[in-house]
């Protein structure tokens, strides 16, 4: 799906100059193709919104030239940011009143950050369920990932997340179940999905309130379930949208957290991720880390150069195949009003016909 560039964000010009397919408007508007609009509601902390804004645009951009594809970026508040983000936001991201009157084929929301433990007491929780509410009357499809899940699913079936212990990430290899489904038709059984969470809700939990589980890890529990309907609601627990560097980024967000004193126990490696070459080199870097905050001496760059080279992306693929299904069914069953959710006939309770 071509993305079209409809307004000046940044990010469609770093994609552009990544190799991808992007259609400025004029070119849009001379080609016969049906539009698609597809909402991505970024409530990602400031360091991460960009990327983010990159991993999701350049996924549905992969997926197939059938369509041109219009994203429309929004967030809600509730969400601290910095005086450039917020200019950020306020240049290049729609309002959602704005959203609401226009209409959305789809919606994407993002993983946040949150400050406590309570998902309900976040700022952003009231915001964030209105969006929600609105969307599952007036969208064909919305699509959580990570946090969002674990907010949605509290909110629409009153499952809470469980602390796990520890932080769970890494890249984790997967299965498909009920391979019919055609979010998972003529995808590959078995594939890796990157997960960086502290807290899970479980397959038992979600099976109970009716839930579809269609993708699990033995080690990282679900990835992809679904609202009982089939398709109105998706989860992600995990991360298909990262680049292949993101683990690395976080990591070494992490090591910076250790040596300023935000945490006390050096961090473990992603499993997973790193190959014996990159082990070795970070191994020997922990030791300068913890020489240099014990002394005081100067931290020597962080050596993200040295390994970029043994990082391998083992997502990608699947991950395209799997938004290129979800964005299909909505373009058979979507209105071409898109302030319609579905053409006359859908079934709203189950709009695939399962």
């Amino acid at each position: 799906m071509p993305l079209v560039a409809h307004t000046n964000l940044p990010t469609f010009r770093r994609l552009q100059e990544e190799g991808e397919e992007i259609l400025d408007p004029v070119r849009a508007s001379n080609q016969d193709i049906r539009e698609m609009h597809i909402g991505l509601l970024n409530m990602m902390p400031d360091a991460a919104l960009e990327a983010t804004e990159r991993q999701f645009l350049r996924l549905l951009g992969a997926c197939n030239q059938i369509v041109q594809f219009h994203v429309h970026l929004f967030t809600v508040e509730g969400l601290t940011r910095s005086p450039e983000t917020q200019a950020h936001i306020e240049k290049y991201y729609e309002s959602f009143d704005q959203i609401k009157q226009d209409g959305l084929d789809g919606l994407i929301i993002s993983g946040a950050n949150v400050v406590g433990i309570k998902l309900a007491e976040e700022d952003f929780w009231q915001p964030l369920t209105e969006v929600f509410s609105w969307a599952t009357q007036n969208v064909t499809s919305v699509l959580c990932s990570c946090l969002a899940t674990h907010a949605l699913i509290q909110y629409s079936y009153g499952i809470k997340r469980t602390p796990i212990g520890k932080k769970r990430w890494g890249v984790y290899a997967h299965k498909t179940f009920n391979r019919t489904h055609p979010l998972v038709a003529e995808i590959n059984t078995r594939f890796d999905v990157p997960h960086s969470r502290f807290n899970e809700i479980f397959q038992s939990d979600m099976e109970k309130h009716g839930l579809k589980v269609l993708v699990a890890s033995k080690e990282a529990g679900v990835h992809l379930a679904v609202s009982p309907d089939g398709f109105r609601t998706v989860f992600f627990q995990g991360h298909p949208e990262y680049d292949d560097i993101s683990l690395l980024k976080e990591y070494k967000r992490e090591v910076l957290r250790f040596y300023g004193g935000e945490l006390d126990a050096y961090p473990p490696f992603p499993e997973n991720y790193f190959n014996v070459a990159a082990q070795q080199v970070f191994l020997a870097y922990e030791q300068h880390v913890k020489h240099a905050k014990q002394t005081g001496t100067k931290l020597e760059e962080f050596p993200e150069h040295l390994i970029l080279e043994h990082i391998d992306n083992t997502w990608r693929d699947t991950a395209k195949a799997v938004f290129n299904n979800w964005l299909g069914k909505i373009y058979q069953l979507t209105n071409q009003d898109r302030r319609l959710p579905f053409m006359e006939g859908i079934d709203p309770n189950n709009p695939l016909n399962l």
